[in-house]
């Protein structure tokens, strides 16, 4: 379907629709062989926000993207304000402008469905993704919509669900004095709250609602309470989503782990989350609802973080180079 001089919307074979008319994700590919990506994107953001605020996920596929500049060209000509990365969990290097690597763990490890920093009060709203290096196999970046999650939850585990709603729920992590590099949110103090001064720390952290007590070789961060169930969209759109960090805390459910090493969650209100046959039960959920696309070099790939969840797939056969960008 052509929409317009600059893009043309084309269809894959991963893709999922709903009964709401929502194409997931959508897919945009240029109208001509002379379309401009940048000027594309300057002369039709009103749309692209709006089919954002929609379908919650665009790829753009076949665009002239090859480096880390072209992609900090793209992410700057949407213009949106830079996310800050405050408190972040993710080992993450800057490359360039407002480009960073995404997830510096072990490529052969699977990093669960999560909403960006749902761990915490300051969220970004937008992720950008650039695959500048194609997987051969595997790696791929699983999206899903998280509304959908909610209805499935609610409908098969009601009583959890509303008691999720009802008291929000509370993070604990251990987290270290250096890098762990072979954990998916193994990022150092230093690092999350960009300082070596405990003290700033403790006043970053705050701002964070989450208190740091200091242990003999890390910090346990307790974040919370905070909301389990968001209602975001427009008034006559608004949909309540499943944004909590459970899902990536207790993933190890499904190989018999109770729950990840020093990370855990628990109820606003300081009761044990044990309900873990329904926490298995969503993560089969997000692995039937999810769409998974293998990238392809050159990939754009513009999330709503408020809407959808991602993933990453276990690498299989290298190379691979994924970086990102965070936004407001």
């Amino acid at each position: 379907m052509a929409t317009g001089k600059f893009f043309q919307e084309v269809n894959l074979p991963e893709q999922k629709s709903y009964a709401d008319g929502i194409v997931f994700p959508t897919v945009l590919s240029p109208a001509s062989n002379t379309c401009n990506f940048t000027e594309a994107i300057k002369a039709q953001k009103s749309w692209l926000e709006s089919l954002l605020e929609t379908n919650g996920v665009i790829l753009f596929r076949g665009f002239h993207v090859e480096s880390p500049s072209d992609f900090n060209d793209v992410v700057e000509a949407f213009g949106f304000p830079e996310a800050p990365y405050v408190g972040g969990r993710a080992p993450r290097t800057k490359v360039v402008g407002r480009v960073f690597t995404a997830n510096e763990s072990p490529p052969d490890k699977r990093v669960p469905f999560h909403h960006e920093m749902a761990y915490g009060p300051d969220f970004p709203n937008k992720l950008f993704f650039f695959c500048e290096e194609e997987p051969v196999s595997g790696g791929e970046t699983p999206i899903l919509l998280s509304h959908i999650i909610y209805d499935k939850m609610k409908e098969r585990h009601p009583d959890f669900v509303s008691r999720l709603e009802e008291h929000g729920v509370t993070y604990v992590k251990i987290m270290s004095d250096e890098v762990n590099s072979s954990d998916i949110g193994g990022s150092d103090w230093r690092s999350a709250y960009m300082t070596d001064d405990k003290i700033v720390a403790e006043e970053r952290a705050a701002k964070l609602e989450t208190k740091l007590e200091w242990l003999e070789n890390g910090v346990k961060l307790i974040t919370g309470p905070l909301p389990a169930i968001r209602i975001f969209g427009e008034k006559d759109n608004q949909r309540k989503t499943w944004f909590n960090f459970t899902s990536l805390f207790y993933d190890g459910l499904k190989n018999n782990n109770i729950q990840q090493p020093g990370s855990f969650a628990m109820y606003g209100n300081g009761d044990p989350m044990v309900e873990y046959d329904a926490i298995v039960d969503c993560l089969r959920i997000m692995d039937e609802e999810c769409v998974i696309t293998p990238w392809k070099k050159g990939d754009v790939m513009l999330v709503n973080n408020l809407m959808a969840l991602h993933a990453r797939q276990p690498l299989l056969k290298p190379p691979r180079r994924v970086l990102a960008s965070l936004c407001k």
